[in-house]
């Protein structure tokens, strides 16, 4: 302890040195009037396992022993007694307020030990100021206690400190809501209902945001749903009233994502204007979208001027009954879709059939020795261009600006071998380069001219796909008047299947699209002492 004397810690006053030889020191230097030595013949030349550090009065005592947790006795080797000028309470207190980033609490005592799994405990004895006391956790207002009885004491988890579990324990009294009835008063270092303090809170939902969350649980130490309604808690938080966002809404887009697998799904809604998720809700259909709209106020309703999606039918019924003054769009994103999965269809056909061939040609390679020579050739060429059509997916989706060399090499020998293949490709890029048009005028030129050519190109997935896009016409040229596509919610459903990927199996939905929210909205979770999640 050679290293405490003459150093300045924060706040200016001279440090409070607590090992044995230290205090020896301070009673020759005067800064002590008494120090009693008590406890065992045999003294011990370090610090025990635990100690106990309280301050009352004038007189600031220090015990030093070993705790045993399990039986909860404190075995007293050695009881010091300080009688020490100026404040070293008053300094305590405000570093306390400082590591704990709490304001306007008193610091009453400190406990050091170790926990059942043989952890460091320091538990902080603490009380609010006096105005921030009977306090409704609901209203805010101040009211009258309920009871006077002295009530069992209650811990709430803080943020760890070099390994060490940090805990503040204090017995809050019941108090009688003129609104709420009898509630349990509330502490400001705690939202209403947590056992956690803010920070905790608010960092527990952060890490949740941006790693796994079988990551958080090992280094936050608590279990996975209590990770959940941390998440839930810091939404509700940052985000009072839900209800703000969905103001002055006017081109919005709508889709559904799966959250697991099989058929359960959560249905998204986007502001266009500022790419940011503005309502979510489990479910999909007419009427899970027709809850979105039935939450809207009437001058939310009037503000909308677009809706966007795919073509699915119940948002059409759903913009007929309560925006029938908003224009519906299809957006480029699903289109480009519904022609890859044509083009899709019409490759596996082809696949198929080559197959058929070539079980054909194995099954007549019999005869003489040149006959099954060239059909041996046969059967090799066919299996070549079976397996070729077969992994041309992405070669087949992609934009040719954007193939690889191994994809261009298979696109050109598709267009040398397969010529109804390459032709219903050409037809999908087709559709593709006209949606980017900029002028709907010019687009729906040339979208007359792309419907004649599929509907003669002689392929059935592709006039089927004709005969849709030619449903969705008006839809598709106002998508592109107004500029408007789904891409943005695309991304915002990977950031979302994302988001579950991390989560690895939410067991309440709720803290699963209070995390969504989080991740895809203008939220921003602020860390202890420092800025917002940027």
């Amino acid at each position: 302890m050679e290293g405490t004397r003459g150093c300045k810690p924060w706040g200016g006053s001279r440090s409070l040195p607590l090992g044995l030889d230290a205090l020896e020191d301070a009673k020759i230097a005067g800064r002590a009037r008494h120090v009693y030595v008590a406890g065992r013949a045999q003294r011990r030349a370090s610090l025990p396992v635990g100690f106990r550090l309280g301050f009352k009065g004038n007189c600031h005592s220090i015990f030093l022993g070993d705790s045993n947790r399990k039986s909860h006795r404190i075995s007293v080797w050695y009881v010091c007694f300080l009688n020490l000028t100026g404040y070293p309470m008053a300094l305590f207190n405000k570093l306390a307020n400082f590591l704990l980033n709490v304001n306007d609490i008193v610091v009453e005592d400190v406990d050091f030990g170790l926990s059942r799994n043989e952890e460091r405990v320091l538990t902080f004895d603490v009380r609010p100021y006096k105005r921030l006391q009977h306090i409704c956790p609901h209203c805010g207002r101040r009211c009258p206690g309920y009871d006077r009885s002295c009530r069992p004491a209650r811990t709430w988890r803080a943020l760890d400190c070099c390994g060490t579990l940090i805990y503040l324990r204090y017995a809050p009294p019941r108090i009688q809501c003129p609104e709420h009835g009898v509630v349990t008063a509330a502490v400001p270092w705690a939202y209403a209902g947590s056992r956690f303090t803010k920070d905790f809170d608010m960092q527990t939902a952060w890490l949740a945001c941006e790693t796994s969350k079988t990551a958080v649980t090992k280094v936050m130490r608590i279990d996975w749903e209590t990770v959940g309604r941390c998440v839930d808690r810091a939404k509700a938080v940052l985000e009072p009233d839900s209800g703000k966002r969905l103001n002055g809404l006017r081109h919005i887009g709508v889709d559904e994502t799966s959250y697991t697998k099989g058929h359960n799904y959560i249905t998204v809604v986007i502001d266009h204007d500022t790419n940011r998720v503005v309502w979510v809700h489990e479910g999909h259909g007419l009427k899970v979208f027709s809850l979105f709209f039935e939450s809207l106020t009437a001058e939310q309703k009037a503000s909308i001027e677009a809706v966007s999606g795919d073509g699915a039918r119940w948002i059409d019924e759903c913009i007929a009954k309560y925006v029938p003054h908003a224009v519906r769009c299809v957006d480029p994103f699903h289109v480009v879709q519904w022609a890859g999965e044509s083009l899709d269809q019409v490759r596996r056909e082809i696949w198929q059939t080559l197959r058929t061939q070539g079980r054909k040609l194995k099954a007549a390679d019999k005869g003489t020795a040149e006959a099954a020579a060239a059909g041996t050739a046969a059967v090799r060429e066919n299996e070549k261009l079976a397996m070729t059509v077969k992994k041309s997916t992405f070669a087949l989706g992609k934009a040719p600006e954007n193939l690889t060399p191994l994809q261009s090499e298979r696109l050109q020998y598709i267009a040398e071998t397969q010529p109804l293949l390459f032709r219903a490709y050409r037809i999908k890029e087709a559709l593709r380069l006209l949606l980017k048009f900029p002028q709907a005028e010019d687009a729906g030129a040339e979208l007359k001219k792309w419907y004649f050519w599929a509907t003669h190109s002689r392929i059935d997935a592709i006039k089927k796909l004709a005969y849709k896009i030619r449903r969705h016409e008006g839809n598709i040229l106002n998508t592109i008047r107004l500029g408007l596509s789904n891409a943005r919610i695309e991304a915002n459903n990977n950031l979302i299947k994302l988001t579950i990927r991390r989560a690895f199996g939410f067991r309440n939905l709720n803290n699963l699209i209070s995390m969504v929210m989080l991740v895809c909205s203008d939220l921003r979770i602020p860390l202890p002492n420092r800025g917002s999640r940027a």
